[in-house]
């Protein structure tokens, strides 16, 4: 059972295991979707150490009852600085990506701009008009709703 607004652990392990056994397809994605100038050498590296710290500050939880930062899986509110207006974008994988539902890819400009950032954090996003003020708000646990959590617990 998954509690309102608690995380199930099981969901962030499948995305290490996921993550590891597509780490080539992942990464082609990763340097045709990324301008240059805006690649980091260690992107995946990155986000796998940041997932393991918080599934080891919760090791002794059935569940992860808070989430800091922007993982795939996560619901983002940003609000835009200039017209204190919020928006919702629920961070996924590729493949589970409807921009005109909010649900928008760990890989895609603004997804990629928003993973690993922090409750409160101030960030320029940049958008081709040009960028955005935006704050992060809240972050809550999505990823029971999407389909690569159904499709793991259906391998497993």
């Amino acid at each position: 059972m998954n509690h309102s607004g608690q995380a199930n652990k099981q969901y962030f392990l499948s995305q290490l295991v996921y993550i590891e056994e597509n780490i080539k397809d992942l990464t082609n994605l990763y340097i045709s979707s990324t301008p240059i100038q805006e690649r980091l050498k260690h992107f995946f590296s990155l986000y796998v150490l940041e997932l393991e710290e918080l599934l080891k500050q919760n090791q002794k939880n059935s569940f992860i009852a808070s989430i800091p930062k922007v993982y795939i899986g996560t619901k983002v509110t940003v609000m835009y600085l200039d017209d204190q207006e919020t928006e919702d974008y629920v961070i996924c994988f590729p493949e589970e990506s409807d921009p005109d539902k909010g649900f928008i890819s760990f890989l895609s400009p603004v997804g990629r701009q928003l993973l690993l950032k922090n409750i409160g954090e101030e960030l320029s996003l940049k958008i081709p008009t040009g960028e955005l003020g935006v704050s992060i708000k809240e972050i809550s646990y999505f990823g029971g709703l999407l389909e690569f959590d159904t499709q793991q617990t259906k391998e497993a």
